[in-house]
């Protein structure tokens, strides 16, 4: 079973995390962030990522925190359901269009942890969501997965669907990267034999 629990707890936030990586796409999720809620759904089920997240987090001052640290313990996540990531694919890409927006997506489970995020999203505000948590919550987990992650609007006018394109075609460019390939056995997919 490649899956894992994660607990985080700080003086900012208390998050349970639970993934599976060869799930159906289904998802429980309550951040106390409504927007950040319905991204990880939609992550989920781009991914076909089995998700439960709890996160009781400090959203009296803002939501930075909690959309922080969720992105640190999906990473954590990622990276204890994989382990030494034998027998992955190891790199995903997706170009994923929504309406007008264009995102790319791409990510290397190489163990080295980089983001190249390039969006130019218009509203400052979702709903009540800072658009520039986006960018702390995609960092976030590439620090803690041990991931090289690269995100890039290609096109969009509308905010909600650039984000919404965003996780989308991260979970389905994850969903390639973890996918076990018969062709590799139990070999770790590096020719150096380690990904770190």
């Amino acid at each position: 079973m490649r899956n894992a629990d994660i607990r985080r707890r700080t003086a900012e936030t208390d998050i349970t995390l639970t993934l599976e990586l060869d799930g159906t796409g289904k998802s429980d999720v309550h951040t106390g962030v409504g927007f950040l809620d319905h991204m990880l759904t939609l992550f989920a089920a781009h991914g076909r990522f089995d998700l439960t997240v709890a996160c009781k987090g400090d959203t009296f001052v803002d939501d930075h925190h909690s959309v922080e640290d969720v992105g640190i313990a999906l990473g954590d996540a990622f990276a204890a359901a994989l382990g030494e990531k034998r027998g992955i694919a190891r790199y995903g890409s997706m170009l994923l269009p929504m309406d007008e927006a264009l995102v790319l997506a791409a990510v290397d489970l190489s163990g080295r942890s980089c983001l190249r995020f390039a969006a130019n999203i218009p509203a400052q505000k979702i709903g009540t969501f800072d658009t520039e948590l986006v960018q702390e919550f995609f960092l976030a987990f590439a620090r803690r997965a041990g991931a090289t992650l690269h995100i890039r609007q290609l096109d969009g006018e509308n905010s909600h669907h650039i984000v919404e394109a965003m996780f989308k075609a991260f979970g389905r460019a994850l969903a390639q990267a973890v996918a076990v390939d018969a062709r590799l056995g139990d070999a770790i997919p590096s020719t150096k034999g380690v990904l770190v």
